[in-house]
This record gives structure tokens, C-alpha cells and sequence, in this order.
């Protein structure tokens, strides 16, 4: 007997003008699936690192060191990870696509490959990107690559580099 297969395909957000200024966000809702809503981030929201650490510096160091911290008012990453681990779990068979901030993308990969916290923050998620899970079984797998022909101007650049090659003589 076949055990369901739940595809999730996470797409982040465009950078929105705060995020460029390097701004926590306000945990961004996720509609139709509230557990994958963005990080909160508390009394930071809307403040920059910067701005932060130079009222708190330890509170800043515990943060990014300590999954189990979490900013005043705000939620630790260990609390998203399970948060966003319980979504997966609960997820019903068949193909679902949610847009869904950086971080969600973070801990979703986190918790399906069973990796310790703090490879959190050695996750970097491009904004504007789709990352895809395939679970079967309660076991999940990270699909890590596109074919080229599937990337925005993948034709342009085999292009360039289909000439590259000519004017190098090579075949």
C-alpha cells in the first residue's frame, strides 16, 4: 500500500522597503495556514539590529545564539520550529503552495531534515525563491536545485554562456 505523499512548495516574499533597511518584520500571516506566519519578533518589530544592539547587545548575542531566546514579547526560533514543524505534520495529502516569509522557510527545513536549531541561522532563503518539501510517511525530503530551463532567464544565460565557449574555441 502507497503511504501519501504532501508536497509543500514555500515561496518567500519580495523584500518589502523595511525589510531592505533591515527592519524586523511583524510576522506576516500566512492565510489559510496560520502556523506558518512569520517569526515574532516583539518589541523589535520594526526596529533594525542595529538600532537593537545598541540598547541590548546581549539580548541581540542570546538571541542569535540561543535558539531558545526569544525577544521581548516576541517568539524564540525553537518555538517556530515547532510551530511550523506541527503545520507539516498536520498537512493533508496532495500539493500545497504558501507564500511565507524567510524565516518560515528557515525552520520548515530545519525541522524536516531533523537538524539541530541552531542551523537556523546558517539558512539563507533568497527572497522571491521556492523551496520544496516532499513528505511520505512522516519523513520529509528537501528538493535542492531547478533544472535550468525552469529558472527565470535561464535561456539568456545559456545563451552567454553558449558563446563564451565559441569565442574561447571551445566546442
Amino acid at each position: 500500500m502507497k503511504t501519501p505523499l504532501v508536497r509543500v512548495r514555500l515561496i518567500t516574499f519580495p523584500l518589502d522597503p523595511a525589510a531592505r533597511q533591515g527592519r524586523f518584520g511583524h510576522a506576516r500571516p500566512c492565510p489559510g495556514h496560520e502556523g506558518l506566519r512569520g517569526l515574532s519578533t516583539g518589541e523589535w518589530a520594526g526596529r533594525t539590529l542595529d538600532e537593537v544592539a545598541g540598547r541590548d547587545p546581549a539580548a541581540v548575542h542570546a538571541w542569535l545564539s540561543d535558539p531558545a531566546y526569544a525577544p521581548p514579547g516576541g517568539e524564540s526560533v525553537d518555538a517556530l520550529i515547532a510551530r511550523v514543524g506541527a503545520v507539516l505534520a498536520g498537512l493533508a495529502e496532495g500539493t500545497h503552495r504558501v507564500v511565507v516569509e524567510q524565516a518560515v522557510v528557515r525552520a520548515a527545513v530545519v525541522h524536516a531534515l531533523d537538524l539541530p536549531a541552531a542551523a537556523f541561522w546558517r539558512l539563507d532563503v533568497r527572497p522571491e525563491s521556492v523551496t520544496t518539501l516532499t513528505g511520505r510517511a512522516g519523513r520529509w525530503n528537501l528538493l535542492v536545485g531547478q533544472p535550468q530551463d525552469e529558472q527565470p532567464g535561464a535561456g539568456q544565460e545559456r545563451a552567454g554562456q553558449e558563446q563564451a565557449r565559441q569565442e574561447q574555441g571551445q566546442p
